[in-house]
């Protein structure tokens, strides 16, 4: 049974909607890594398949915008007040070159959890889903810096997009 708390403050029926579809895409990872560890595979083409996928997003706000500005990222992926509500958001900070977002809650680590993950794989699978944020980081030339995340025990997901020197 995994100690990581992942409590939701916020229990609208849409929002809890809107958090089951992004489960589900945590269910169908955390499956096909099993099926992939069964079959002797590391998790290497799973690290690679979603930091395309956040490549494909973020130059999908970025190049139309023709812009990297770390606030076009934040209007385009960030603002809307639901997706704020299912990953119980705060904004930090948001210049043109950089950008902290607190995530409180986690749907992912939501699934995982019911799927019986442990603590100790917890911050893997965190990581891997997180590579789609760091594809995105990079179409808009930053690294993505995650000092804490509720993966890893603590009560919030720390995220930084910092501007590449």
């Amino acid at each position: 049974m995994s100690t990581i708390k992942n409590t939701t403050t916020i229990t609208d029926p849409i929002i809890e909607t809107y958090r089951s579809m992004i489960g589900h895409r945590a269910l169908w990872m955390y499956l096909m890594l099993d099926e992939a560890k069964k079959a002797g595979l590391t998790d290497e083409f799973t690290e690679k398949a979603i930091y395309r996928c956040g490549i494909i997003h973020g130059e999908g706000t970025s190049k139309p915008a023709d812009t990297q500005s770390l606030k076009n990222l934040m209007k385009e992926s960030f603002k809307e007040e639901i997706g704020q509500k299912v990953f119980e958001m705060d904004i930090v900070e948001c210049t043109d070159d950089y950008f902290a977002v607190d995530f409180n809650y986690c749907p992912l680590v939501a699934e995982w959890i019911k799927q019986g993950a442990s603590d100790e794989e917890m911050p893997r699978l965190c990581e891997l889903a997180m590579m789609g944020d760091r594809g995105i980081a990079e179409a808009y030339g930053c690294d993505l810096e995650l000092p804490q995340t509720i993966a890893e025990g603590a009560p919030t997901c720390q995220i930084r997009f910092v501007r590449k020197k």
